[in-house]
């Protein structure tokens, strides 16, 4: 979550603003949306040659917040960057820049002052053209200090304003130089104007209206069941639609996606969110299967103010006591990690971080015992993510082996986080979380977890500490850190901090696996972070 969600935002927003497992936020629908069953759904389906529709299997839900600047939900993300464009996008796997409604890349990076021309022609999916007043509607809303919402926590941090030119031009002010600033204006998408400020619009945006400048525009919305799409002919950006439509289902259980994309009947070219367990008979039946490996993590949270996990000796227990080797061996099928820091192993800031939790009964039991804690019982609140419940057993069998006694009880990722917007109680929360989706470099990752009004860290209860304090104060000045080499090892030294308290910490880093009919489709590669990107995908 960014540093700045106030604890007052309405919590169906709030929780809309989450990853989770892509299913949080309203579930209205808004107009021309079905709400029927799914057999009375427009599936978009039909055609032929390079005219059929592609199928994709999202194993996330549909259902969560669908604007741009709140959402963290892992189909609407991915959808958005078919229908939305930023001034700049990225590379879905290298994180690089490229123009996108803007006309080039800043030649430098380390100004202080980027200007960008629109695209000449670029219009919206109702046929009305993007100008300057568009681009800064969008920012002035991020930058709004009244109105809170996620995308403000990747940008207020270093961008002063934006404002209009011309018609066609803006200029981006910058409060220091911030080079890494470009690759996140993909993160700010550009939204008509003249339909996102009548009244009501935001919330409308929330339950799933989608107008942009993208390749592709939405046709239709069902929330739990699809969303389909079709080539934009207006479009005449730098990624041109391959395909003239696309049927996007949302299959959160394992077993129906994976049969979705296998056999013979098989209903869809492309699925994500693969489980392990089903690799090699998906391969056997003739399809690509390939991982991204990145932040995607489970991840312990505890309540710091529920005794005694405000003891951080009692914090480091818990991690010390799990057997991550075999929770990667059993329950990852070899296709993961242990944490050895708070990024992965392949994030350009990695460092081994100061401490690690390796498998260490022994020295748990001692913790625990200078903490003065015996006889412990845990409940552990966890999502429901199929690939999460997989390595709840082996965290219950590693605690009550040092005597904490553990009773798991997994539940819909809405249900958790609704107990957390509303401050129950709780001890400690098993879930998953993925900031690649919002890009690689460490500052924005670590201040999606953690800063002073974080809603992370209000559900820790921990912002208050003075360990905490400190170390917001820390991220503050790696942020406004002027050399690459300095600003890496202050975000590193920091990252030692976090993973002493471990308060809000990963246990492993995990593959997410991706298959796909090879056969039919060119140009994919495997995201490691939920959904898909078939910006340069194609037909065979």
């Amino acid at each position: 979550m960014r540093d700045d969600v106030k604890p007052d935002v309405p919590a169906p927003r709030r929780r809309s603003l989450l990853k989770g497992a892509g299913a949080l936020g309203a579930g209205a629908l808004v107009a021309g949306c079905s709400a029927g069953p799914e057999s009375t759904n427009d599936t978009g389906d039909g055609g032929s040659g390079k005219n059929r529709t592609l199928t994709a299997v999202i194993g996330y839900g549909n259902d969560g917040s669908w604007d741009p600047t709140q959402t963290a939900s892992a189909f609407a993300m991915a959808a958005n960057n078919h229908i939305y464009e930023g001034l700049l996008d990225t590379d879905p796997i290298t994180r690089a820049p490229y123009p996108a409604l803007g006309t080039e890349v800043p030649k430098d990076a380390s100004a202080t002052t980027w200007r960008f021309t629109l695209r000449p022609g670029a219009t919206f999916h109702d046929g009305k053209p993007v100008t300057a007043d568009d681009v800064v509607f969008v920012f002035d809303r991020i930058l709004d200090p009244k109105t809170q919402t996620l995308a403000k926590g990747f940008f207020t941090s270093w961008l002063g304003s934006v404002r209009k030119v011309d018609a066609r031009t803006v200029e981006l002010v910058l409060k220091f130089p911030f080079p890494d600033g470009l690759s996140r204006l993909t993160l700010a998408k550009i939204m008509p104007k003249h339909v996102f400020s009548a009244p009501g619009a935001w919330d409308d945006a929330i339950k799933g209206l989608a107008v942009g400048s993208g390749p592709y525009r939405q046709t239709a919305h069902h929330p739990k069941s699809n969303t389909t799409f079709e080539a934009f002919a207006g479009y005449n950006g730098p990624r041109k639609p391959a395909f003239k439509r696309m049927n996007w289902l949302t299959i959160v259980d394992a077993a129906p996606r994976v049969a979705k994309i296998s056999g013979t009947g098989a209903g869809a070219q492309i699925a994500d969110n693969i489980p392990y367990a089903n690799i090699t008979r998906l391969e056997q039946g003739g399809l690509k299967v390939a991982g991204g490996a990145g932040m995607n993590n489970l991840f312990l949270m505890f309540n710091t103010r529920h005794k005694p996990f405000d003891d951080v000796r009692v914090r480091q227990a818990l991690h010390y006591a799990i057997d991550t080797e075999k929770m990667v061996r059993v329950a990852l099928k070899g296709h993961g990690r242990p944490a050895s820091s708070f990024l992965d192993e392949g994030n350009p800031s990695y460092r081994r971080a100061g401490t690690v939790y390796g498998y260490d009964p022994a020295k748990a039991k001692a913790l625990l015992k200078a903490a003065g804690v015996s006889d412990l019982k845990v409940e552990i609140l966890a999502v429901n993510v199929s690939w999460i419940v997989d390595c709840l057993p082996t965290i219950k069998s590693s605690w009550d082996a040092i005597g904490v006694r553990t009773t798991l009880s997994p539940q819909e990722t809405t249900a958790v986080f609704t107990k957390m917007d509303q401050k129950q109680d709780y001890q400690v929360v098993a879930a998953a979380s993925n900031p690649n989706q919002f890009g690689l470099d460490a500052d924005l990752i670590m201040h999606y977890n953690y800063g002073p009004e974080n809603l992370w860290m209000q559900y820790t209860r921990w912002a208050g500490d003075p360990v905490a304090r400190q170390l917001f104060k820390d991220m503050d000045r790696a942020t406004r850190e002027p050399d690459p080499a300095k600003k890496r090892a202050m975000v590193q030294d920091y990252i030692d901090v976090v993973a002493e308290q471990a308060v809000l910490y990963p246990v492993v880093h995990n593959e997410l696996m991706t298959a796909w009919d090879a056969r039919k489709l060119s140009g994919i590669r495997a995201q490691p972070y939920p959904g898909v990107n078939l910006l340069q995908a194609q037909w065979i």
